[in-house]
């Protein structure tokens, strides 16, 4: 790093503590990360590099002064025994040799830097926890929080089954009277891969990365949901003890811990030298796409706490230990091409198609680029040399391009104004970043919408389920969900597994489907932010499909719970010839496309009555369908937080309008899952 002047020093001094602050906010009490480890770390590197270089500009509120961010709201505070202290990062050999000879100058005297033995632990990419024991049987539970004051996630913690609820093994015949405890809750890689597919599977939220969920699944309000989670723990520090066995260093704490049926990492190593040190944390490097554990370092500490308490603490950090981080799992190559794939709802999504490349133990060919906005934000372009990421995410990710590299020959991307696999025009909907395509008869997407309008909240088709959709597709049997209706015993015989009885049985529960009610028809139509609820609430109002198609986006805005989007989308939805023509075929067919009454919304308990919410960020459902579920069990929905506001709903990527207000004014912030079960309990 070149030097600067004093004054120039100053100025980016204020700017990077400034930026530090924001994204440890975002990190630690948001669990919304906007930028990778790798960048935040060059953040605080470039900071602790300038404050050596100028001390005269050290406040006590730097970033590398302090441990932490601040407890989030809605958990009550823990204060720690002890300071959970942070490590200073190395990133080379180089920079671990020149921690080796600072601390060689300051060890107590008749303590000699050859004599010296370390502990090699896995640094495990989780979230921090104390645990604290009296008596051998579970107390508390609490984040890390700022380092001082933590989070009580006491319940949420006794849900892991990997934490032990009583001490389950007494070595001397008694447990220690009190034991603290700092580990790492983790999520498993497998774990974590088979949540987020389920997740999505239900429209719920996913998780970029394992360490996002096991954070975010701790910080749950709501113990029950953490207790869903496939969570687990290691143990690697006894903070305080009382009673126990006396403990002169690092290896047998991890022992004593291990003794006592805490669990400890299997890949912990001792170390007789310093050489070993380093021999041991690149053995660890080469495994740990074998583990099932995000692992970014490993952790040296010196083995003897006693030397590690003598050598005290700097800024926020012990002297007696250092994390040596590895290298991200990046590589750099060339962005041939930016393909699109129609998704099976109709979502244009760009991928990068790469020159191959070796990323975290694999070769990657393809890698996700998210939407045009982010391709442009990155100024991502055709011909670049790219920046690769395979940390945890199961998809390669493009980090940004190498600009230095650039011959004046890239190109930048557009999204194209057609879709790429039937032609039709596609929509970027007002406030969204994504495109899509609406043809409903989108080969991409036919598949999908048979399943969809065969499921049992539409039309309720039984034996028509994903793999008999795409027979019937690759077949060219079915090109829209009208064709269902005019199928042919004799088409259906000549595919492979189907004989008689299938066949039968098959044409006779897609005749039944004739009947369901209309806004089972609506449902299965698949007009987006058309849901059950918002299906039978336009059913209601409009008797038939011919008075819906005539609606216009004002008279549509003026039923309660229909907004702007899902006015604008269900007019979209039928201006288009292809639709009506597939409705004029599902009327010609005999489907029952209007009711003699009015849909009645089934009447019950209303357990939000007299409750008033307001939502921010992303929910699994359109937010408009979210409502009209609110206010169909009696509460009301607000655009803005005031005095009179019950609770906050917090999605994904919250706007902090409405979040700082709901703080500054003590409103109870809930999920949406919080929601569901207020309802589900106040319906029993």
């Amino acid at each position: 790093m070149a030097e600067i002047g004093r004054e120039e020093a100053k100025k980016r001094i204020e700017e990077l503590r400034k930026l530090i602050h924001y994204h440890n906010y975002l990190y630690y009490v948001l669990d919304a990360p906007e930028i990778s480890d790798a960048e935040y770390d060059a953040l605080v590197r470039e900071l602790r590099r300038l404050e050596e270089l100028y001390p005269e500009f050290i406040t006590p509120d730097s970033p590398t002064q302090r441990v932490g961010g601040q407890p989030a709201e809605g958990f009550a505070e823990v204060r720690h025994p002890k300071p959970m202290l942070s490590l200073q990062d190395a990133f080379n050999d180089e920079e671990m040799w020149a921690w080796f000879r600072r601390i060689s100058k300051l060890l107590p005297e008749g303590v000699k830097p050859e004599d010296l033995e370390f502990t090699v632990e896995p640094k495990i990419d989780g979230l921090t926890v104390v645990l604290t024991y009296e008596n051998g049987v579970y107390v508390k539970g609490a984040t890390r929080g700022d380092g001082f004051v933590g989070e009580d996630v006491t319940a949420n913690l006794k849900t892991i089954k990997a934490v032990p609820l009583r001490i389950p093994v007494v070595p001397d015949g008694e447990p220690p009277k009190r034991i603290v405890v700092r580990g790492e809750a983790y999520m498993p890689i497998s774990a974590f891969e088979e949540f987020n597919r389920r997740q999505a599977e239900l429209g719920q939220r996913t998780f970029a990365n394992p360490r996002n969920a096991a954070a975010g699944s701790i910080r749950q309000l709501d113990p029950s949901i953490t207790a869903q989670r496939p969570l687990s723990i290691f143990t690697y520090a006894i903070v305080e003890l009382e009673g126990g066995k006396p403990i002169r260093t690092q290896w047998e704490a991890l022992e004593y811990l291990k003794s006592l049926g805490f669990p400890v990492n299997p890949e912990n190593r001792l170390a007789k030298s310093f050489e070993e040190v380093l021999a041991l944390s690149k053995e660890l490097m080469k495994k740990r796409d074998a583990l099932d554990y995000e692992v970014d370092g490993v952790v040296v500490k010196i083995n003897d706490l006693a030397v590690q308490e003598a050598l005290g603490v700097v800024g926020n950090a012990p002297r007696g230990a250092i994390a040596y981080k590895f290298p991200g799992r990046e590589a750099t190559t060339k962005l041939l091409d930016i393909i699109i794939n129609v998704g099976r709802t109709g979502s244009l999504n760009p991928v990068a198609i790469l020159e191959p490349v070796h990323v975290g133990g694999v070769i990657v060919k393809q890698a996700a680029l998210h939407n045009e906005e982010d391709i442009h934000r990155k100024d991502i372009r055709i011909g670049d040399t790219v920046i690769v990421r395979r940390a945890g995410e199961v998809i390669p990710q493009v980090v940004g391009p190498v600009k230095e590299l650039r011959t004046g020959q890239e190109r930048i991307f557009y999204m194209p104004k057609n879709c790429p696999v039937c032609g039709e025009p596609v929509v970027k909907p007002e406030n969204e970043v994504d495109y899509y395509c609406v043809n409903a008869a989108c080969p991409a997407q036919l598949v999908r919408r048979i399943e969809y309008w065969a499921s049992k909240g539409a039309m309720d088709i039984e034996g028509l389920g994903e793999k008999v959709a795409e027979l019937l597709v690759k077949e060219g049997l079915v090109k829209d969900v009208a064709d269902l209706y005019y199928l042919k015993p004799q088409q259906l015989l000549r595919l492979e597994g189907f004989a008689e009885k299938k066949v039968s049985n098959l044409l006779k529960a897609i005749e039944a489907s004739k009947q369901r009610p209309f806004w089972r028809v609506l449902t299965g139509l698949g007009i987006r932010y058309v849901g059950e609820i918002v299906a039978q609430t336009l059913a209601k109002h409009y008797l038939s499909i011919d008075r819906l198609m005539a609606a216009t986006e004002e008279e549509l805005m003026q039923i309660e719970g229909i907004g702007p989007r899902i006015a604008k989308s269900v007019v979209d939805f039928f201006s288009r010839p292809r639709h009506r023509e597939i409705i004029e075929k599902l009327r010609r067919a005999g489907v029952r496309l209007a009711e003699e009454e009015v849909v009645k919304v089934e009447e019950g308990p209303k357990p939000l009555a007299g409750l008033t919410f307001v939502i921010t960020g992303t929910l699994s459902v359109p937010r408009e369908e979210f409502a009209a579920l609110i206010e169909r069990y009696g509460g009301k929905v607000a655009d803005a937080v005031t005095r009179k506001t019950n609770y906050l709903i917090v999605g994904e990527a919250p706007g902090a309008t409405k979040y700082n207000r709901a703080r500054e004014l003590g409103i109870p912030m809930i999920t949406e899952a919080d929601v569901r079960r207020m309802i589900e309990e106040g319906v029993k």
